[in-house]
């Protein structure tokens, strides 16, 4: 495993050049740089979804994963493989086995999970761009390729290739909403994330696309099937919305069960070396019986159907990506009980719904990352990357003008 030169976030390198040979410059992605995470099989090389004992019981991938085949027809080329969560079964990105990549912005804290190395790789201006999530199943009702990317530009170019999206003119957004509810969630102020995303609204579409929702009591009125879940612990805790808090539930419930299905037999039979927490999540995914798996399929049609009525075709959803600040390193796994809780509350919602989600960085606050998330309804994703392109160039301007002028 590669280590303090690349922050870590290697499982090892190789070069993968464009499948194009000389590469052309007028494919989409000629000279951009990417690296795919430990879950994606790479031909010649075993994929080793985070664990050694994983990687130790399998073969030697015979063939490439269609989508790093995509990303090398499209001429970019593939600087290697990145530590993972074991299992994907985390959201910290802390690997007991491989190590822990380090997160550029605050090298104290977790880079976050489960495509740690992959979002280290970028952040630490590595490779252009990098792919999470890949070809070995974790759970999935819920399994999808992401990538992130060092720019809007990069980040749309990644998605028109994976996505294989046509050129078409960018749609004003019909309405913002704003889930003021979400927001409280986060420890992070109000104002220091949504201001300066609503002065760059503002000034691209007009104050009147912008609305406010209290999303948990719209999600609780239209989510009928979500009653099974609300029980009196996700009603009593001070720290969630209710009806959130039971989404999560019933995501976690599916993952458990499809993951056992996918990796129990397995498990049993190897009984792989598992780190903290993982171990205890796995154990637990091992006694799931699916028995409310049918429910939580009918939360994820309502809840679908229930957010696309309120987002209409070319409406936008504005949360919080994360709780707040990234937890320090080798946090108590009981010190993380409320930021993990909120967290899953969040994750839901694109989760489930299957809507699609872009995170936009805001820069730093007290030297810690922060940023927005904003998500569109299934199957709008080439609008939303044709929003973000053009609102992230808005929000650099705002915040150029507020350091500028920081008491207007």
């Amino acid at each position: 495993m590669e280590t303090s030169s690349d922050y870590g976030a290697f499982m090892e390198r190789f070069l993968l050049p464009p499948t194009s040979s000389p590469p052309q410059p007028l494919l989409p992605l000629s000279s951009l740089t990417f690296a795919v995470k430990d879950i994606f099989d790479v031909k010649g090389y075993v994929t080793g979804f985070g664990n050694p004992d994983w990687l130790r019981t399998h073969p030697v991938a015979t063939s490439t994963a269609p989508t790093v085949l995509t990303l090398l027809n499209a001429g970019a080329t593939c600087l290697g493989k990145t530590v993972m969560d074991e299992m994907a079964y985390s959201i910290n990105g802390e690997n007991i086995h491989y190590g822990t990549p380090t997160n550029p912005c605050a090298a104290d804290r977790v880079p976050g999970g489960s495509s740690s190395g992959s979002a280290v790789a970028v952040g630490a201006k590595l490779v252009d761009f990098s792919l999470e999530d890949g070809v070995i199943p974790m759970a999935q009702s819920f399994d999808t390729v992401g990538w992130f990317a060092r720019d809007p530009k990069t980040f749309t170019s990644v998605g028109r290739v994976l996505l294989q999206l046509t050129e078409v003119a960018p749609v004003k957004p019909t309405r913002i909403i704003i889930a003021e509810d979400c927001f409280q969630l986060s420890s992070t102020p109000y104002d220091l994330i949504t201001q300066v995303v609503i002065k760059a609204v503002e000034k691209l579409y007009g104050g009147d696309v912008l609305k406010k929702e209290n999303l948990g009591d719209y999600v609780k009125d239209n989510v009928r099937s979500l009653n099974h879940f609300m029980t009196k612990e996700n009603t009593d805790q001070v720290y969630n919305i209710p009806s959130l808090a039971a989404l999560s539930s019933s995501m976690r419930l599916l993952q458990r069960f499809e993951f056992k299905s996918n990796h129990g037999e397995w498990i049993s039979a190897v009984k792989p070396n598992l780190g903290p927490g993982i171990s205890e999540r796995v154990s637990e995914a091992l006694r799931a019986t699916g028995e409310d798996a049918d429910i939580c399929h009918a939360i994820r049609r309502e809840l679908r159907d229930a957010l696309t009525s309120l987002l209409g075709d070319f409406g936008v959803l504005m949360i919080p990506t994360v709780p707040g600040a990234p937890p320090k390193l080798q946090t108590d796994p009981s010190e993380l009980e409320v930021f993990r809780a909120r967290a899953f509350s969040l994750l839901s919602i694109a989760g489930v719904s299957g809507f699609c989600q872009v995170t936009i960085p805001l820069g730093m606050h007290n030297n810690l990352p922060i940023s927005v998330s904003l998500l569109a309804k299934h199957g709008a994703d080439g609008f939303l990357l044709h929003l973000v392109e053009n609102l992230y160039d808005s929000i650099k301007q705002e915040k150029a003008a507020g350091m500028a002028n920081p008491k207007s």
